[in-house]
């Protein structure tokens, strides 16, 4: 099941990153550049970079500029968060070329990647929510309230790794076609965002 595959990977990387606590530190990728683990691996480390810039900026006494600089990184850092979502539509699209639609197939209402997408984003929200879980100089009832988030988190990914495989096999069977809308982000585009183009 590439559910299955996805969270296991998505768990790797995360333990991965966190030997090392580094935003910067380069990635190892230990899986073939064919394969589709390897595309989870790179995707999941995007995100778990991103989530401690994210961290970052949150500081209240950051100095503007450099709260600044680091919100045009995280801003960055989405645009290839993006790239990467829809290079992974682009393997499930080659993957699923020779399949055809059966007539009354239907349209997911999001493409496989962007779901797994959310699946690489709960894997950091698991993690990080057991660790307050577990925080022993939080009170009792901040780890408590943790614990129950960490429950529906579990849940909800469990949910969410079944309606990919689904959709997947869906797919295969032709009860559903893949249709994939590039993202067209603006606001990082010069020619795009008026505040840029107007100032140029």
């Amino acid at each position: 099941m590439i559910s299955e595959i996805a969270n296991r990977i998505f768990n790797q990387v995360i333990t991965d990153y966190h030997q090392y606590d580094d935003i910067d530190h380069p990635v190892q990728n230990p899986y073939d550049e064919e394969t589709l683990e390897h595309l989870f691996y790179i995707k999941n480390w995007i995100d778990t970079a991103q989530w401690h810039m994210e961290d970052v900026v949150r500081n209240p006494n950051i100095n503007p500029v450099e709260g600044l600089s680091w919100k045009r990184r995280i801003d960055a850092q989405n645009q290839v968060r993006t790239d990467m979502v829809e290079f992974i539509d682009g393997y499930f699209l080659n993957l699923y070329q020779g399949i055809s639609a059966l007539p009354d197939a239907k349209i997911n209402t999001e493409s496989p990647a962007w779901a797994i997408d959310r699946l690489s984003i709960l894997a950091l929200k698991i993690y990080h929510m057991q660790e307050e879980a577990n925080r022993l100089n939080a009170s009792v009832n901040h780890r408590e309230q943790c614990q129950t988030k960490l429950s529906i988190l579990l849940t909800q990914r469990e949910d969410l790794s079944n309606s990919i495989d689904e959709l997947l096999a869906d797919i295969e069977a032709g009860k559903k076609y893949m249709k994939v809308y590039k993202q067209m982000k603006m606001y990082n585009d010069p020619s795009l965002n008026p505040v840029l183009y107007n100032k140029a």
